[in-house]
């Protein structure tokens, strides 16, 4: 086991008292709890942790964060390997096992190593040049690529954590968990605000966990242990820690995933592993921080060579000590700062600075304690082979590169860039990036919802004014939503900094020099180097997207959250434009990997095709019901007693419907609450028939089309209100539906005033149907009335079913008298069991889709997506006298095309079989009448014409014989005609009906 050679005797927030052991690469090492994996390695001395993704050239840890491009693990192995872990973000557990990638046999023996040698023939997009001939061996080069390519890998076997989802709404949302989103939380909670935190890391205070600032004359944390200690006595605040913000989407809807076990060691992880919040928040306030810059020399990505910010972190929120003789690379005076980490932690320290003069509180600090400044110069190139051991330095002055300076031996090298705000979510808010010329960064412009961007998120890179405005954001947020604190907050005292501005650094040295010196790394893990963007230029790419694809800058794990900036800088320089002309590349969700199991949730298992059940499922695999898939629904399919089989409890379920009562489980049909003043004006458009002047209280069943006026989707729809509608769709078709309604809202109509929300999943609906069904709910319904006059067909009312409050409605899908009782879905169970024990002198019988269907094609009632196919209009189902006249509709246009409208079309029909018994098989071709097709396994001689084809057919108890319905050319002009049905060479004799086959007058749905 090695020890901890690079620890710090003390400091740090890592608990000493708790060592951990951890394998890298095979090898045992000892860390505390509180270290990262990197910082562990990094006190164990180990540097080269990884190879690159082209060169596969030695890389080491560069940060400290989420833009680590180099420190990349597969962590553990079996059903609980992680591929393409972070090191940095990794917290240390005991028994931890990583290695690295990208590198066989071995880290040290990689043999594609060699590509180092080759360098220079294989620059960016050497593949689109190279692999073009022959022809026949592209198949080969694409193996050999895809074997070479890569970092970590995916899992073979299935994953052993469980994942799950939550909704929450806030008032506030504050991402980032440092001084500027602490001092935000708490001015907002301090309101009476609801507010919700999120961070990312296992502690909160972000940039003070890794300084020595202090705030109201102490240490900086402890006014964050104060602000936290605040904020959990605060009933309305909630805070999520080890907790990333990753989406931000529209209508405030911010996505989060919170990591529960992945800190703990394996054998002890239990429950849910990582959960996915899904926050809807009327504000949000964004202090997601800073990431600082890499500079742009010679061999910059040797091992040794890091942020000077992440050197700061090691030293103290890690104790650990990087390098003892260091060289702090910095164009601004924040590197000066680590300069002075370093020479307290006891190391030999040099500051390189291209600046001429740097007079600032932070310089003038390091030259009183001794650090050595060599000002108007740069390192032009460092050296060394498995670690940086010496560095090159040149003079600076005026923007050129001057003679060399000296050669500085080192073990480190701490690199500083200047910052660039993390503006991902903003972007993704649908926000506008804006140059800032004075810091040399992107800042946050104009927003577009209701969030504001806050601290070093905001390009205040102050921690004294940072604070301040964030405090103020907090207050401003809160008094927008009405809450009104009794007095201000008051805001936390920190000393103002001098500073000497920063000088924009992209690139050292001339850009010839970039193409034929040693390579100059701007994206670490894809080695995508300054060269490889010249030619990029060269090569007539000037779209920083397109500079993007072709050389594969930000394409890594990282995203180019490190080096994207200063290749859109060099980018610009090459094409003689500002960095604003040449602009940004799109910052895209996720901002950091989410794993698929957080994604998926429990919506796992065949075909990753979720199982959804409704509220009466375990009472129905209680009393014996066999299920059938509808959607992702397990429907009953029927419920058989005493050995019955689908057909004889389908007839008895059917005759119990039909002369006394039967119950069945609807809750999965589409429920779509529509609310807002163009809630009537929507449903005019979608819907053929007219819907502005439907009563509240009624009902009215539509038909939907799609922009081809084939039938889309069919429902009854409730008016709730004036502008309150609930509508019913298909069960397999309820996300479909909702999708195309907000499809339209969203593209075509966005100035409508409406909402959509799915509420199937809220209610549980029971069909109560039969001649008796009207006594048993006057029996457990004791506020409505339920005579035809008070409660007449196609209406609904308001009342309570056994105590639990309803909505009824008067419909019927079965041509009997039928009501549709919805409750909560969470009341399900015992309303059910409730009409249960109320029809038990009725025989009441519960019934599953199949009696459903037999019940449904007796009065010719349609199924879309079985009678129909996408092909069939309402004038094909003649239901031509649900497409209003005097309105316009989706679809309706098409209805007059020459195709649609032509005869001989086909048309839904019934059929009646010359022998009663016998049940078509559905999809059977029909055929002229003494036509038949050929025998099975044979090929007719000539073509067989078919008339159409049978879409639903069963055998109708009630009526004693076989049922059918059908969609024959011109049906509607054949009735009473005589037709063949095939029957692989066989042929069934039929007559074409009407498919209104029971109760053709409708009488029964209305009876007293």
């Amino acid at each position: 086991m090695s020890n901890q050679k690079d620890r710090l005797g003390s400091g740090g927030r890592i608990n000493r008292a708790i060592p951990l052991t951890f394998t890298f690469n095979g090898r045992t090492y000892q860390g505390y709890q509180g270290d990262t994996l990197a910082s562990a390695l990094l006190a164990n001395g180990v540097r080269f942790v990884a190879r690159s993704w082209k060169y596969h050239r030695p890389r080491g840890v560069v940060t400290a964060g989420v833009e680590e491009p180099n420190a990349i693990v597969q962590l553990e192995s079996g059903a609980y390997s992680v591929p393409n872990a972070r090191a940095t973000e990794i917290e240390l557990y005991q028994g931890l096992v990583a290695r690295s990638v990208n590198a066989e046999p071995s880290l040290e023996k990689d043999r594609l190593a060699i590509n180092q040698k080759i360098a220079r023939f294989i620059p960016a997009g050497f593949y689109y040049k190279t692999f073009m001939w022959p022809r026949k061996w592209w198949p080969k080069y694409e193996e050999k690529i895809r074997e070479a390519a890569g970092l970590g890998k995916a899992p073979d076997t299935r994953d052993a954590d469980r994942y799950d989802k939550c909704f929450a709404h806030c008032d506030v949302l504050v991402v980032g968990g440092g001084p500027a989103g602490l001092a935000a939380a708490h001015a907002a909670g301090s309101a009476g605000a609801r507010v919700i935190l999120v961070d990312d890391q296992r502690e909160l205070g972000g940039s003070l966990l890794s300084c020595r600032a202090q705030i109201d004359g102490k240490p900086a944390m402890q006014w964050v242990e104060n602000i936290e200690h605040a904020l959990s006595r605060m009933p309305e605040v909630q805070i999520l820690s080890r907790s990333t913000a990753f989406g931000y989407q529209d209508h405030n809807l911010v996505t989060v995933v919170q990591r529960l076990t992945d800190h703990q060691p394996v054998s002890m992880r239990k429950g849910t592993r990582e959960l996915v919040w899904k926050v809807r928040a009327k504000r949000v306030i964004l202090a997601t921080g800073a990431h600082e810059r890499p500079l742009v020399f010679g061999n910059n990505d040797l091992p040794g060579i890091m942020l000077a910010s992440a050197v700061s972190t090691y030293i103290q929120r890690y104790g650990v000590l990087p390098g003892k003789e260091a060289v702090v690379f910095t164009n601004n005076d924040d590197g000066y700062q680590s300069a002075l980490d370093l020479k307290a932690a006891g190391a030999k320290v040099t500051v390189v600075d291209p600046r001429p003069q740097s007079d600032g509180s932070l310089p003038a600090a390091a030259r009183r304690h001794g650090v050595v400044v060599m000002a108007g110069a740069v390192i032009n190139e460092a050296r060394g082979k498995l670690n940086v051991s010496s560095v090159e330095v040149a003079s600076y002055s005026k923007g050129a590169v001057g003679g060399h300076v000296a050669t500085l031996p080192c073990d480190l090298v701490a690199m500083s860039g200047g910052w660039s705000p993390v503006l991902h979510l903003f972007a993704q808010s649908g926000g506008k990036a804006h140059w800032h010329d004075e810091k040399a960064c992107f800042v946050p412009g104009k927003g577009m919802q209701a969030e504001v961007s806050v601290g070093a998120a905001a390009g205040e890179f102050s921690l004294a004014r940072g604070l301040r405005f964030a405090l103020d954001a907090g207050v401003e947020a809160a008094h927008a939503l009405g809450f009104k604190s009794a007095s201000r907050p008051v805001s936390p005292q920190v000393a103002e900094i001098k500073e000497t501005p920063l000088m924009p650094l992209w690139l050292v040295g001339t850009q010839a020099r970039a193409a034929r010196g040693p390579k100059q790394f701007v994206d670490f893990q894809n080695d995508v180097s300054a060269a490889d963007i010249l030619l990029a230029a060269r090569e007539g790419f000037e779209s920083v997207e397109h500079v993007k694809r072709y050389t594969a800058m930000g394409f890594g794990t990282d995203q180019g959250k490190l080096g994207n900036i200063n290749g859109m800088a060099i980018l610009a320089q090459a094409l003689g434009k500002t960095i604003p002309e040449t602009g940004t590349t799109t910052f895209r969700p996720n901002y950091t990997p989410v794993t698929f199991g957080a994604i998926a949730g429990r919506e796992i298992g065949d075909f990753i095709d979720p199982i959804r059940k409704t509220c009466l499922h375990e009472w129905h695999v209680e009393h014996g019901a066999l299920f059938e898939d509808v959607g992702n629904w397990k429907r009953p399919w029927y419920f058989p007693k005493g050995g019955e089989d689908l057909h004889a409890a389908v007839a008895r379920e059917c005759l119990a419907v039909r002369t006394s009562v039967g119950i069945m489980d609807a809750s999965t049909l589409g429920k779509i609450d529509v609310q807002g003043p163009d809630a009537a004006k929507l449903l005019n458009w979608v819907y053929t028939n007219p819907w502005s002047k439907l009563e509240v209280g009624k009902c009215r069943y539509g038909l939907m089309l799609d922009e081809n006026g084939m039938v889309f989707d069919d429902g009854v729809t409730v008016r709730l209100g004036e502008q309150h509608y609930l509508m019913s769709t298909t069960s397999g078709g309820a996300a479909r539906v909702l999708t195309w309604l907000e499809r339209w809202v969203q593209t075509e109509w966005p100035d409508m005033k409406v909402r959509m929300t799915s509420v199937t999943d809220h209610f549980a609906t029971f069909a109560v149907v039969g001649p008796n069904s009207r006594k048993v709910l006057r029996k457990v319904c004791r506020d409505i009335d339920f005579s035809n006059e008070a409660f007449p067909f196609m209406s609904f009312r308001e009342g309570t079913v056994a105590d639990v409050p309803a909505r009824i409605m008067r419909i019927s899908f079965s041509g009997e008298l039928a009501y549709e009782v919805n409750v909560p879905a969470n009341a399900g169970r015992g309303v059910w069991e409730a009409l249960m024990a109320a029809g038990e002198e009725f025989d009441i019988t519960p019934y599953g889709t199949e009696t459903m269907h037999v019940l449904r094609a007796e009065k010719g009632y349609i199924i879309v997506g079985q009678d129909t196919d996408g092909s069939m209009t309402p004038f094909d189902l003649g239901m031509g006298g649900l497409v209003a006249k005097t309105k316009d509709c989706l679809g309706k246009r098409s209805l007059t095309r020459s195709d649609t409208a032509k005869e001989g079309r086909k048309q839904l029909v019934g059929l009646l079989t010359d022998d009663p018994a016998y049940v078509l098989p559905e999809g059977s071709q029909i055929l002229p009448n003494g036509v038949r097709g050929p025998a099975a396994n044979q090929v007719a001689d000539t073509p067989v014409p078919m008339l159409g084809h049978v879409t639903s057919s069963y055998y109708s108890p009630i009526l004693k014989r076989s049922i059918a319905m059908a969609v024959v050319k011109g049906g509607l002009g054949k009735m009473g005609e005589k037709v063949s049905v095939d029957l692989n060479g066989k042929s069934m004799a039929a007559t074409i009906t009407s498919p209104v086959f029971y109760d053709v007058e409708g009488v029964r749905q209305h009876v007293e």
